[in-house]
């Protein structure tokens, strides 16, 4: 699963994959809707923005990183999983391109918490 984008479609990428067998699947270029991880990543965005102060280096931000992510709640995770089909279905009726469902996992968490 990739987005298209450049670093995904070097050369190297392409022939580690084609080594490995891996098969990649046809993938909306706009549409970070479907990729769960997007969603985690936003949801750790959104936390680490609020702490005062700011990582400052790399090693700090790994450790903020480690250890909001150990302290997502598992019902986050859960409501994320459970809502792929319908992220899929929004993601075609508007044909590959950002749908309302963007920040689903941000508000279904909230509603969570």
């Amino acid at each position: 699963m990739d987005n298209n984008a450049r670093p995904h479609r070097a050369l190297l990428v392409d022939e580690f994959l084609e080594s490995e067998d891996i098969r990649r699947m046809d993938w909306p270029a706009r549409s970070p809707d479907l990729n769960p991880i997007e969603h985690v990543w936003d949801a750790l965005r959104r936390t680490i923005a609020t702490r005062n102060p700011r990582p400052r280096t790399i090693q700090e931000m790994k450790t903020v990183l480690l250890n909001e992510l150990g302290q997502l709640p598992q019902e986050m995770i859960n409501c994320l999983i459970s809502s792929i089909k319908s992220r899929c279905k929004a993601c075609v009726s508007v044909r590959g391109d950002h749908t309302p469902l963007t920040h689903f996992f941000v508000y279904s968490a909230a509603a969570v918490s």
